[in-house]
Order: C-alpha cells, then sequence, then structure tokens
C-alpha cells in the first residue's frame, strides 16, 4: 500500500510556459503601440499655401467625361485661369476636393494646372512652363481625372492652389 500514498510521476507540478508566452505579447503590443505613433501622420495639418497662390482666379468652369482606349471613364474640368498678380506664373498645383451628398471629401487630387491650347487640330493641354500665365493674363485651363470616386455627388469640385513657381 505505500505505493498508493506516494504521488506519482504524471502528479509533480511542471514549469509554466504562461511566463515566457506573456511577456511576448506585451512585447509585441508594445512595438505595435510604439510603431503606431511613430508612423502615424497627421492629416489635419496641411501645408501653408504659396502667398502668391491667391493671386490664380478660376471661373467659367465645365465638368465633361470621356471614355478613354481601354475603355475607363476620364472626367475633365475645364474653365479659365486669371493671373491677378504681378509676377508670371510658369507653374502651379492645385488641390481639387470632390464632396459627398453630406459635404465629405471623398476623393482629393493635387493634379498640376495644365493650359489649354486651341491651335492646333484638337485641343492640347499643356504645362504652364510651355504656356506661361503673365500678369493680368487669363487662359483657358483643363485639369484631367482618370478616375473620380462613384460617391462624388456630381458638383464642381473646390479648387485650391497650393503651390505656386512664378517669375
Amino acid at each position: 500500500m505505500g505505493s498508493l500514498l506516494q504521488p506519482s510521476p504524471a502528479a509533480e507540478e511542471r514549469p509554466s510556459n504562461w511566463l515566457p508566452i506573456m511577456l511576448g505579447v506585451v512585447l509585441v503590443v508594445i512595438v505595435v503601440v510604439i510603431a503606431s505613433l511613430l508612423l502615424r501622420t497627421d492629416s489635419k495639418i496641411a501645408n501653408a499655401p504659396h502667398p502668391y497662390a491667391a493671386n490664380i482666379k478660376f471661373s467659367d468652369m465645365k465638368m465633361s467625361a470621356a471614355e478613354n482606349f481601354v475603355g475607363s471613364t476620364v472626367t475633365y474640368l475645364d474653365g479659365t485661369v486669371t493671373n491677378a498678380g504681378d509676377k508670371t506664373v510658369s507653374r502651379a498645383l492645385v488641390h481639387v476636393s470632390f464632396k459627398d451628398s453630406l459635404g465629405q471629401i471623398v476623393q482629393a487630387d493635387d493634379v498640376p494646372l495644365r493650359i489649354l491650347q486651341t491651335s492646333g487640330p484638337y485641343p492640347e493641354a499643356v504645362d504652364l512652363s510651355v504656356a506661361p500665365l503673365v500678369p493680368a493674363q487669363s487662359k483657358p485651363f483643363r485639369l484631367t481625372f482618370e478616375h473620380v470616386t462613384a460617391d462624388w455627388n456630381h458638383e464642381y469640385p473646390e479648387l485650391r492652389v497650393t503651390d505656386v513657381a512664378v517669375k
């Protein structure tokens, strides 16, 4: 009967593996939190626009869409751009914000301003470096979008000049 009173080897406590596992999980959580804090970008902080950007005025806007050769729809925003300042503009970057029916921004793109030249057999959008905008001059422009979200409310997008190169 002595064997019944002695503990069997299976009944002895084995060392627990929970401590290393918990330390590993805590370490991974700490690394993820630190990485998310370091890599986070604050989208509400926007760069201040170029001071000359206030002199670039848009008017007479019209939107159109066409199908390109691969079958997708391209959206065009045409209008007139006016340089109301006293310097020649050789480059301009426009921040375009498309909104939904609730007035929330559903798509935002930064596109270069292109002047629409109609001197050839068809209208061609050229860079401002090719056809700069001199002081007090107005020219037709075209902004091209390869894709516009389906959530867009089909109203004119908001245009804001964010960067300008002047001579």
